[in-house]
């Protein structure tokens, strides 16, 4: 049984809401004239995993770009329409449906649509400087993480416990290097994301299915959060005891983490209000770290022969790998903490497909 059949049971009420979300119509019909093909609209979408209204900020010359690139190499593009979607799985049913030309998808959600679409890059991005599979070593200011690793195809996901009372009794044991029993991981509020997050969900099922025996389904109390951001403000205010994340997410919310909440730092987040508390690397304890987690994709849709095709998947590869060499380009994708793009093929997406029947 393939994964997205596996899946639908759980992403029934994501799709219902996600089926609306590419509300822009499918691209212009590309035509031969004077060498070079015209297509009206290019639909790219990006998925929420940062607060959307940032994404769209920080994206909001890439279209100009894509135009540009796209025109040397025999296209003329007309528009480039950039919108984020509600969801993870929104983004995959309209990419599927063609509503979508482009999105930008984690590879668990592109393994999830991969029949319907097909990879054509996938992200690089610079690695941590800690990398280490021992929870313990990520804790505390005197660990904070550096973006300043060599370049990596892989990230990993980390389980935080929060700074509520039960969550400082998790990180406790764990700094104390003693090992979490399930009992231990049960008694705790867990904030997850949907089920095709790859950092929020799917990697995190696995290490619990390694080393318990279990998933994310058998604990006793989860929510499921519409964002990252949402995660963190539960964890501020310690409504939860854990939260699930990509390993970087401490840096992206370090400057907000003791800012009262009418307050934004420098990069636009709201203030999660810990104005009393200690840093977020002390007071945001990894208890877990996940395997390697291959890189965000870039998918096109499989619905429009005019997008599916060698000429055009050649094109688009070469235009997004070219912008992201550029001042600018590397501006616009550090969004997503992409440092550049190298092509990919479907193939290299297998574990995320292994990872899917796991989750199953």
């Amino acid at each position: 049984m393939n994964a997205k059949k596996f899946m639908s049971g759980f992403l029934a009420a994501a799709l219902l809401a996600g089926c609306s979300s590419g509300s822009a119509s499918g691209s212009g019909e590309a035509q031969e004239e004077g060498g070079a093909k015209k297509i009206d609209t290019l639909h790219f979408q990006f998925v929420p995993s940062r607060d959307p209204g940032e994404i769209i900020e920080g994206t909001k010359d890439l279209g100009q770009l894509v135009i540009d690139e796209m025109a040397t190499r025999g296209y003329e593009i007309g528009n480039v329409d950039i919108t984020v979607s509600d969801s993870y799985e929104a983004a995959g049913e309209a990419l599927s449906a063609g509503s979508i030309e482009v999105a930008w998808l984690p590879g668990g959600t592109y393994a999830l649509y991969s029949e319907e679409t097909d990879v054509i890059l996938t992200a690089t991005r610079n690695g941590l400087s800690n990398d280490s599979e021992e929870p313990s070593d990520w804790n505390g200011q005197e660990n904070a993480t550096q973006k300043n690793g060599p370049q990596v195809k892989y990230y990993r996901s980390l389980i935080y416990a929060t700074p509520s009372e039960y969550g400082k009794v998790l990180a406790e044991k764990v700094n104390n290097h003693e090992e979490l029993t399930w009992e231990d991981l049960d008694k705790a509020s867990w904030a997850v994301m949907n089920v095709s997050s790859s950092a929020g969900y799917i990697y995190p099922t696995i290490w619990l299915m390694e080393k318990y025996g279990k998933k994310i389904t058998d604990l006793s109390n989860v929510t499921t959060m519409d964002g990252y951001m949402a995660a963190f403000q539960q964890a501020a205010a310690e409504q939860v005891d854990v939260i699930v994340c990509y390993a970087d997410g401490r840096n992206d919310y370090e400057g907000s983490w003791n800012l009262p909440a009418d307050k934004q730092d420098d990069t636009g987040h709201q203030g999660l209000g810990r104005v009393d508390g200690g840093s977020i690397w002390d007071e945001l304890n990894v208890i877990g770290v996940t395997e390697g987690i291959y890189n965000d994709t870039v998918a096109i849709t499989k619905a429009n022969p005019d997008i599916y095709n060698d000429e055009f998947k050649t094109a688009l590869q070469d235009s997004l790998i070219a912008i992201s060499e550029t001042e600018k380009g590397k501006e616009i994708f550090a969004v997503y903490s992409h440092t550049g793009y190298a092509k990919a093929t479907d193939a290299e997406y297998d574990g995320a497909r292994t990872a899917l029947e796991v989750v199953k």
